[in-house]
């Protein structure tokens, strides 16, 4: 999917196919890197693992570890991003089990693997590998607000897990299917592992984040498109710093909205409402000018995905008419999904 740069590459080599692990998951938001696998890479994906008391399923064939090597899995990945990205204490015993099924373990919470006794002395023992992929590059440097050549698109959003990786991969895939040439540039620990490279942006220090953005789109070539993936959102109580950090070192010169109908209150932040996506570009663009003057919105990425088929594409066209640019769900695709991206391209 990605022409990575010889400065991100850093052979990372994941063992694949996977067996997605949802631990005893009751939301769905939280398991977005499954879900994200799922959707965008279901080649290298077998079937799920689930603890008892999980409520959140992707679909998949449910399988024990042994099932899953047995089916070709040579990795286990963490498929939960939640608060605070942890690895708890009643999960540890399966993933013990996974690495005697002859699995890797792959993570990219906040929390690594390596980091707990237990499992690090398994693996040793088993001859197994604890691959952590929230783990940023040696020597990111400081932001420079340099201006690159090549063109960026960055999708941001009004809050956590409603799309901006769904809608930068269709944008990268539909870029493609027209003959552009573009990357897919992932910031999350999904991205990374559909895409094979990448940086992890809320695992770089605060001070470096710009920096990180700025290595992860390079300079190229005047008619490629990077489509960067966004993380947080700029209002977000807890994740806003990412955000900016990303905006400013990505120096989009087109920005997405994404957005979920319907959704009102902030993910794992009680009390904080969502804000409309009028002002997130407001936001956007204030902000974003600072390190491309020429910025500008593309239009509306929507997640629809709690609506039918009618109740979605009328609810779109309404929200386009009033908001004077295309509004589309990239999962749905269709013509409206067509004309975002003539109006990213524009």
């Amino acid at each position: 999917m990605n022409a990575l740069t010889d400065r991100l590459a850093g052979a990372l080599v994941l063992p694949q196919p996977y067996v997605l692990f949802l631990g005893d998951t009751t939301i769905a938001g939280f398991a977005k890197t499954a879900f994200g696998l799922k959707d965008w890479a279901p080649d290298k994906c077998v079937g799920e693992l689930r603890l008892p008391g999980a409520t959140v399923t992707t679909g998949l064939d449910a399988l024990t570890a042994a099932e899953a090597h047995a089916r070709g899995a040579r990795a286990l990945v963490i498929g939960v991003a939640n608060l605070g990205g942890v690895i708890p204490a009643n999960w540890r015993a399966s993933l013990i089990e996974a690495l005697e099924a002859g699995l890797d373990l792959i993570a990219g919470m906040h929390m690594r693997l390596t980091d707990i006794p237990e499992l690090a002395e398994a693996a040793h023992r088993l001859g197994r590998q604890l691959i952590d992929v929230r783990v940023p590059p040696p020597h990111i440097p400081v932001g420079t607000g340099r201006k690159r050549s090549g063109k960026r698109l960055l999708t941001v959003g009004t809050d956590c897990a409603l799309g901006k990786k769904y809608t930068a991969l269709a944008l990268h895939r539909a870029f493609i299917a027209r003959g552009i040439d573009s990357d897919f540039r992932a910031s999350g620990q999904t991205g990374i592992m559909i895409a094979g490279g990448g940086i992890a942006m809320d695992a770089v220090v605060s001070d470096f984040e710009a920096g990180a953005a700025e290595l992860l789109s390079p300079d190229a070539a005047a008619s490629h498109w990077d489509v960067i993936e966004g993380q947080g959102a700029l209002t977000h109580p807890a994740y806003a710093a990412v955000s900016l950090g990303l905006l400013h070192g990505s120096q989009p010169d087109v920005f997405v909205v994404c957005h979920e109908p319907g959704r009102t209150g902030m993910l794992g932040t009680a009390g904080y409402t969502l804000t409309s996506v009028e002002e997130i570009v407001e936001l956007t663009l204030l902000l974003g000018r600072r390190t491309n003057p020429a910025i500008r919105c593309g239009g509306f990425a929507f997640n629809t995905s709690a609506l039918d088929e009618v109740a979605a594409t009328e609810l779109m066209a309404r929200e386009s008419a009033r908001l004077g640019l295309p509004v589309a769900d990239p999962v749905r695709g269709g013509p409206a999904f067509d004309a975002l991206v003539d109006s990213c391209l524009a």
